[in-house]
């Protein structure tokens, strides 16, 4: 449809945007089913987890990765025969190291195809060449994400860019907004690739275009920022990654549809699916997905802060759930940094014990293994040296895999040669080891291999130079994306107790239950970071949550063995939705591509909290499970 057409219907209707991927292995089938399920307007497509640009660079300056996703370019490939006849524009950021390489791609496949389709890229994000060299030249980092915290402690190893010959920066993006894809839109195009734009940041582009916004129409841009924060993790808004799973039958969760989200002139939203495919998106999942990789109550994007603290989540249907009550502000003056560099080397060498004295047994291994390495000088010659136990034996089991745990020793160093001397001293002592011992069959993640570790940093935006390029043939047509009219510095995030607590004992007699039997919860990564929100499910049990669920309770939970004295919690409220969020700082270390922890995500986090046992008001068990079976029936 033309422009003109889509100024009266959008004056008429919510603008209908349609998520095809929220990682890199979401296939490109994905996108066509989202433009021929159901009627669209808009496709989007997240591809970039936050290391994907450091893998790609490293491959691509050896010539070995053109610098774009291949499923992108796959879902392209797909899709693109459809999109015109339906009015369908599509907005990824598949284009990732090089959106102008795919942009190109897509353009020859357009004219090859005779696809009356434009194609534009979006430019600006990619910093590397500008951060090597101001390193360089001053030999001080950028401001780390979490720098004018002073209740955080930074990972021990988080300056070690500076050492810029041993450890090169390879690869700098900044988290660009949606102005250069509105620009895009405006100059016609039907298909934009961008590169390290912010996850949402296709979505507000997209509805802030429909609608005609202004950039200073901040309550709107909020609303969109979080319609696109809920839908642009693949199915996660569907049913994938849900605490209540368990509560449905399981082939609900087969073959996923991706999410989507109606947003209305007023930024208020709908989040849906098309209709006859797999998934829920019911108020539990999509609160679920709400408290995901947040850090406190106001989302930040270059484009505009939203203030969520009091966002109402509501079923208005079938699969359909509204959102409302946000509010928007001016956005911070600067935006996030992603900085990756060569961390080093690392590895993680698997070893079994099986049933009796077990605990024993990886006492030994360890004592064995560190004075080895006492005796040949190396027991200073790592970065890190992690014996990590996975598992506890079952008394009395009924197979030996239910009396197996595993020891992963867990190591990273600046060169390869410590490791191979690890390895080789693990050999050594090999024929000195304990009753039962043995091995798994894979030894090849015992080799060393380079680890790439992140610096998430902060940027002016002052001082980007982003905009959009429309591809017309041999010519190019260029729009400057310009800057937000106004910036709002950023005060401290919220960080309280309760202001209303109640005595537990208030509640009534209770009974042992894991927490997971009265709540739900959701918990991911941003750098360093766990974030973790817990909800009930009734609004007469949100007293007893909030009370509950104290800055130290939930120390206590995490456990001493997990717990360290140089994390720190932040904790608030979301009274609408009857949740608690809190922000762990410091567990992932550098971040997930350096991070100690087998969950690297942190996206197992929640439901160890939500296992541990607890006193529990014996009747909001009973509660719940009405509430379940609500659930089940609207399905």
């Amino acid at each position: 449809m033309g422009d003109s057409g889509r100024d009266s219907i959008s004056a008429m209707r919510p603008c209908r945007i349609a998520n095809c991927s929220g990682a890199r292995g979401d296939p490109g089938y994905q996108m066509r089913r989202q433009a021929v399920l159901g009627p669209v307007d808009f496709i989007t497509g997240d591809y970039l987890a936050e290391m994907n640009l450091a893998e790609n660079a490293q491959k691509m300056a050896a010539g070995q990765h053109d610098g774009w996703e291949p499923t992108a370019w796959d879902g392209l490939e797909q899709t693109l025969d459809v999109i015109k006849p339906k009015g369908i524009r599509i907005i990824i950021n598949g284009g990732a190291l090089n959106p102008k390489g795919l942009a190109q791609k897509t353009q020859k496949f357009v004219d090859e195809k005779g696809l009356d389709l434009k194609v534009a890229y979006v430019f600006g994000d990619d910093l590397l060449d500008e951060v090597k060299t101001e390193l360089e030249q001053t030999g001080k980092l950028p401001q780390h994400l979490d720098g004018e915290n002073d209740k955080v402690s930074l990972a021990e190893n988080a300056t070690d860019l500076l050492d810029t010959k041993g450890k090169p920066i390879v690869s700098a993006n900044a988290y660009l907004g949606a102005r250069a894809i509105v620009k895009g839109l405006e100059l016609g195009a039907d298909v934009i690739i961008c590169g390290r734009v912010a996850d949402a940041s296709p979505v507000i582009g997209a509805a802030w275009y429909w609608h005609k916004w202004s950039d200073t129409d901040y309550d709107r841009l909020a609303g969109a920022l979080i319609a696109g924060h809920l839908i642009e993790c693949s199915a996660y808004v569907t049913g994938s990654n849900f605490a209540g799973f368990d509560e449905y039958p399981l082939e609900t969760f087969v073959d996923l549809s991706y999410g989507i989200a109606e947003v209305a002139e007023d930024g208020t939203s709908v989040i849906t699916k098309h209709e006859g495919t797999n998934g829920l998106v019911n108020v539990d999942n999509v609160k679920c997905q709400f408290l995901y990789e947040l850090q406190g109550g106001t989302y930040l994007n270059s484009d505009v802060s939203a203030d969520t603290t009091d966002i109402q989540i509501e079923q208005v249907g079938r699969n359909r759930v509204r959102l409302s009550n946000i509010r928007g502000h001016p956005p911070p003056p600067t935006t996030k940094l992603a900085i990756f560099y060569h961390g080093g080397y690392e590895a993680q060498l698997l070893t079994n014990a099986t049933g009796y004295a077990t605990a024993e047994k990886w006492r030994l291994f360890e004592m064995q293994l560190r004075h080895a390495l006492a005796q040949k000088g190396l027991t200073d010659a790592y970065q890190l040296l992690d014996f990590q136990v996975l598992g506890t034996p079952k008394p009395d089991p009924r197979s030996q895999f239910a009396s197996t745990t595993y020891c992963r020793v867990f190591v990273q160093a600046d060169a390869e040669v410590p490791i191979y001397a690890l390895l080789k001293t693990w050999s050594e002592i090999g024929m000195q080891h304990f009753s039962g011992f043995h091995l798994s069959l894979d030894t090849r993640t015992a080799l060393p291999r380079p680890y790439l570790a992140f610096y998430p940093a902060v940027y002016p935006q002052m001082k980007l130079k982003e905009g959009v390029a429309l591809l017309e043939g041999h010519n190019t047509k260029t729009a400057d994306a310009g800057h937000p009219p106004k910036y709002q510095a950023l005060s401290p995030r919220e960080n309280y107790e309760t202001l209303h607590p109640v005595g537990l004992s208030s509640f009534g007699p209770t009974r042992k239950a894991r927490l997971g039997d009265v709540v739900l919860a959701r918990s991911g990564d941003k750098g360093a970071n766990i974030n973790f929100g817990v909800f009930v499910r009734l609004p007469h049990q949100y007293p007893w949550l909030r009370s509950f669920f104290t800055r130290q309770r939930l120390q206590d939970l995490i456990g001493p063995v997990d717990w360290r004295d140089d994390f720190f919690i932040e904790r608030m409220e979301f009274p609408e939705i009857w949740a608690v969020h809190f922000v762990i700082y410091g567990p992932l270390g550098r971040g997930v591509s350096s991070c100690r922890l087998l969950d690297a995500l942190g996206k197992g986090f929640a439901d160890y909290i939500r296992d541990k046992v607890v006193d529990v008001p014996a009747k909001f068990l009973e509660e719940v499970q009405e509430v379940k079976r609500e659930r089940r029936a609207m399905l």
